[in-house]
């Protein structure tokens, strides 16, 4: 009987170690990757394939009914998941809408890299496309039909969220060496052999820390991979900018818009007489004039007010430390006709209740604004997603784009809300 069952899994083991060795040969960044992933048979809990970034688990029967092509697809599917950090990043995140999510994100990238994925059962909204998995999880309904065509072993099954140990960890997806070899140590020959026909158990919960150390692992490998891909100029210009949004430094949008504040500051030293009570010696002072700031804000329909609510509050304590005083405008399509509102560094901000949106978005009537008000601001900081009409050329102060979302912003400094 397990002769039997060796001989019908042969050309199903096959198919996949073919499948593997045309990414390598063909794809490269994504070969490297998969080999990392040793090939074992699921059990009954096993409907398709899955991964708990340890190992590639997979049905035969859904193999078998897959096509070459396909299957690139679904080995590439399961290694983009421990690649992305999808094992470690759910957070207090509900499971079922988080594994959706995961697999809008990678099947999109995997589309537009020009793999073919199974005809039914792939998850892959264009409306989505550049998005992460975190920005994603919140546009899927909570009581979505969609359901991923994998299975996610990462952690707990529970619907309510991860546990508080997992809260605390960081959202940047993780990765390590990319060679020719899956589970550390083991040849392709061994991997695919080793598989067995016997189905494996469905493996156990990952520990908090087990779970950093794979996304460590991986990050390494995603790294590793990336720039062997690089160098052999088999890496695409999607993917190439889709790792290094992955492997860049994520800083938290607040310390870099403190950081634009505290460089344009304008302290300088006075030579200005001091009063006789100071004594005969004139010495320079470190004096500030403060900052003339205008802030702007979408109010086109795409910004929740809690997200603005959220800048605003960020805006004050900024304003506080550096002596600032802030004009703020609403626009959507035009500023709002309650504008502007103003705040002295004493001031207390708070989001105006009388702000009216929804129309399209047009970032140039604050820019016109700024012009027919004789303003020459020290920044204009504009709080946004970036999807509406540019003014054609910059003005002559300091633009910085606080962009919800990825769009991208034609000049100026933009800082990634995050």
């Amino acid at each position: 009987m397990a002769d039997a069952d060796d001989a019908a899994l042969a050309p199903i083991l096959t198919k996949l170690a073919a499948a593997r060795t045309r990414l390598i040969m063909e794809r490269p960044f994504l070969g490297a990757l998969v080999m990392h992933l040793p090939l074992k048979v699921g059990g009954e809990w096993c409907t398709t394939t899955g991964t708990d970034a340890q190992a590639f688990y997979f049905n035969p029967k859904f193999i078998d009914n897959l096509n070459l092509a396909q299957t690139q697809f679904v080995l590439a599917h399961e290694a983009m998941h421990c690649a992305m950090g999808h094992t470690h990043r759910r957070q207090h995140r509900v499971k079922r809408r988080w594994d959706v999510a995961c697999d809008h994100a990678v099947n999109l990238i995997l589309i537009e890299e020009g793999l073919k994925p199974p005809l039914h059962g792939i998850l892959a909204d264009q409306n989505f496309m550049t998005l992460s998995a975190e920005e994603i999880y919140p546009l899927i309904p909570e009581d979505t039909p969609e359901e991923s065509f994998d299975q996610h072993i990462f952690d707990d099954d529970n619907e309510a969220g991860a546990s508080p140990d997992d809260s605390q960890r960081q959202d940047n997806p993780d990765a390590g060496d990319a060679g020719g070899q899956g589970k550390e140590g083991q040849s392709e020959a061994e991997q695919t052999q080793g598989s067995g026909s016997q189905p494996s158990q469905k493996p156990n919960e990952l520990s908090p820390s087990e779970r950093e150390e794979l996304a460590e692992q991986w990050k390494n490998r995603l790294a590793a991979a990336a720039q062997a891909a690089r160098q052999a100029g088999k890496l695409s210009q999607s993917m190439m900018r889709w790792v290094d949004g992955m492997l860049a430094p994520n800083l938290p949008w607040r310390a870099l818009l403190a950081r634009f504040f505290a460089v344009n500051q304008r302290d300088d030293y006075s030579w200005r007489r001091p009063s006789r009570r100071e004594g005969d010696a004139l010495l320079p002072r470190l004096s500030s004039e403060g900052l003339d700031v205008v802030a702007a804000i979408d109010t086109s329909g795409s910004i929740s007010d809690e997200e603005l609510r959220e800048f605003v509050s960020e805006l004050d304590a900024l304003k506080g430390q550096v002596r600032a005083k802030v004009t703020l405008l609403a626009c959507d399509n035009h500023v709002a006709d309650a504008a502007p509102w103003e705040f002295e560094p004493w001031d207390t901000m708070q989001l105006p209740v009388e702000i009216a949106g929804g129309g399209g978005t047009d970032f140039r009537p604050v820019f016109d604004w700024v012009e027919n008000e004789n303003r020459n601001p020290a920044m204009l900081v504009y709080f946004t997603d970036a999807e509406g009409d540019f003014p054609a050329l910059p003005p002559n102060y300091p633009v910085i784009w606080l962009v919800k979302g990825k769009g991208a912003v034609p000049w100026g400094e933009r800082v990634q809300l995050n």
